[in-house]
């Protein structure tokens, strides 16, 4: 039994905090010499892999064997390249080439990558089995829908990104892809027998273990095959029983953020820390809204109480610490072998290479040839995003097209997917097309381009003049004035029975696009009404437009039909390049 004063070194010890900065504050100094056994880094907390560098520098001069953990995907999740957005294509582009060798090649780019900015856990590979397709946050983070699939890349990714001593980390367990529900909001329900269960989810989770995975990541599931009660973070039955016991897991279990509605709301943030190192866990990732001090506290005060009651065994936080300790060991000693030399690493043109194997073509009969002949219109429509990717990660293929084709224009429609919501637009290349403005409850606005706007650069930092410019027959007064926004677009005008929503909407789209090729990106267009109505009307008028797929390509569409898999900064290269003609792959009919 320990002295009493052990148990908040011992306590600290579990918890993976984030924090605010791109240094390391001072309270992270202090709790790091007092125990602290690791932090989180978001995208917040990167500028550049030298000043991550630099900041880890800072962490590891408190403690040499401190974990410092990192969500990056290489994907469109993406905490290191969120600024500009990754420069690889993402786990669903790797599963469609499906080369194992090319999978662990990329990953261990990665892992190069991020040890030298002295990152010791990445929480990657996503080991999903993502067999629905409506679901809201996994999609092109998964390798695929098949599970022998989705295990043979988890198993590749963990093997790459290990190399240079950063920890892989397969996620989310028992499985995060049959569901339509967002595990950051509720508790998704995985309604499957235990026998279901170990022909698919289990399967790439199985094979990441025999890869040698160093750390597993929980899922806030519930999953009544092993657990009615409890998901999967806080169910002893799920982590001992089923991870360690019969998978034979013996590396370092962490939660998925301790923070999200999925334990949060029933048990808060406190009941659910204890509870999940009583089941098993041994590290609390928190951090990515409560960044703070005061949280890293009320946590480690929350542990020892629970302790000095009776509710967690000390024997189990002790187990937990031991596990935390010899990670660290492992990644210090590991790196150190493997030769890693911190700061910038050359660039890498891996990840490109893989985005352009990936894409996949799909042409009509009637359809136009690739490369497009002329200087095209691009129309990007922008759904809500998973509270999973950064509302700062750029997207799309207007910016790298208009560097392979002058002249190119580009616009953007935005609009949740809620019935009474506004369709507004972004002029994205307004140098040589569309004044900037928007549709939002019929009323315009010439403000600057939009946060999210930029795709890849090129633009004025002071965004546009207030008046606009008119091109192509659409500006800021045409959606102002006796115009379109006067009638007042919403997405429950595009979901409606009548066109008028959309046909309205489709007047955006086509404005720019006269006599010229019309280009429309799209992401997971079978889980957005509102887009796929607008998109029903253009391609009536329009049936040679070229459709690109960001997300997963349920159904094709268009003249053309061209599939990224996903939509980094990568694919969108990747795809600009097809349709310019600098990568053409050989198209299938469709």
């Amino acid at each position: 039994m320990s002295k009493h004063g052990e148990l908040p070194e011992l306590a600290a010890a579990v918890l993976q905090p984030g924090f605010v900065g791109t240094t390391a504050p001072d309270w992270i100094r202090r709790r790091l010499a007092e125990g602290l056994g690791g932090v989180a880094l978001f995208a917040r907390n990167v500028e550049s892999p030298a000043q991550v560098a630099a900041l880890t520098a800072q962490l590891r001069a408190e403690r040499p064997d401190v974990i410092v953990a990192i969500d990056e995907e290489a994907g469109d999740v993406t905490r290191f390249e969120s600024r500009d957005g990754s420069s690889r294509p993402g786990n669903l582009a790797l599963g469609a080439i499906d080369d194992p060798l090319l999978t662990e090649a990329v990953a261990r780019d990665l892992g190069c990558e991020l040890a030298a900015a002295g990152i010791t856990l990445d929480y990657a590979p996503d080991a999903d089995v993502n067999n629905n397709p409506d679901n809201p946050v996994i999609g092109v983070r998964a390798f695929g829908a098949e599970p022998h699939l989705v295990a043979r890349h988890a198993a590749a990714f963990v093997r790459g990104l290990q190399t240079y001593g950063v920890a892989a980390c397969a996620k989310h367990f028992p499985g995060h892809g049959d569901t339509a529900v967002d595990s950051h909001h509720d508790v998704p329900l995985i309604d499957r027998t235990a026998e279901e269960l170990a022909a698919n989810e289990l399967v790439p989770f199985r094979a990441a273990i025999a890869a040698g995975a160093k750390v597993v990541m929980t899922g806030h599931l519930l999953v009544p095959a092993y657990d009615n009660d409890l998901p999967a973070t806080l169910s002893p039955r799920i982590l001992t029983g089923l991870l360690r016991d019969e998978l034979g897991f013996d590396g370092l279990i962490v939660t998925d953020g301790i923070e999200m509605q999925g334990v949060r709301r029933r048990f808060g943030l406190a009941g659910a820390t204890v509870r999940a190192l009583a089941a098993g866990v041994d590290a609390i990732c928190v951090g990515g809204d409560h960044a703070d001090e005061e949280t890293a506290l009320h946590l480690r005060d929350a542990i020892v109480a629970a302790v000095l009651s009776g509710e967690l065994p000390e024997a189990r936080l002790r187990d937990a610490v031991a596990r935390v300790r010899a990670l660290g060991a492992w990644t210090t000693r590991t790196q150190k072998e493997a030769g890693v030399v911190r700061g910038p690493q050359p660039a890498s043109e891996i990840g490109f290479n893989a985005a352009r194997r990936a894409v996949r073509v799909t042409r009509a009969e009637s359809g136009p040839e690739l490369p497009v002949a002329g200087v095209p219109h691009v129309v990007e429509f922008a759904p809500p995003r998973n509270i999973a990717i950064g509302e700062e990660t750029p997207w799309g293929i207007g910016a790298p097209l208009a560097a392979l084709l002058p002249g190119t224009t580009a616009i953007r429609l935005s609009a949740d997917d809620h019935p009474t919501s506004t369709l507004s637009l972004t002029a994205l290349l307004p140098t040589s097309g569309l004044s900037n403005g928007s549709l939002s409850n019929g009323h315009s606005s010439a403000d600057g381009l939009s946060a999210d706007g930029l795709s890849g650069g090129g633009l004025p930092a002071d965004g546009l003049p207030a008046d606009g410019l008119a091109v192509d027959g659409l500006s800021n007064g045409d959606l102002s004035a006796d115009g379109l926004s006067n009638r007042g677009l919403s997405a429950g005008d595009l979901s409606a029975d009548g066109l008028a929503g959309p046909a309205d909407a489709a007047s955006l789209v086509l404005a720019g696009a006269a006599g010229r090729p019309l280009i429309l990106v799209v992401r997971d267009v079978h889980r957005h009404r509102w887009i796929a109505d607008i998109l029903d009307v253009v391609l009536e008028t329009r049936p040679d437009a070229i459709v690109v797929e960001m997300g997963i390509p349920v159904k094709v569409l268009g003249g053309v039909h061209v599939a990224t898999f996903g939509a980094t900064r990568a694919c969108g290269q990747a795809a600009a390049e097809l349709i310019a003609g600098a990568n053409i792959p050989e198209p299938v009919a469709a």
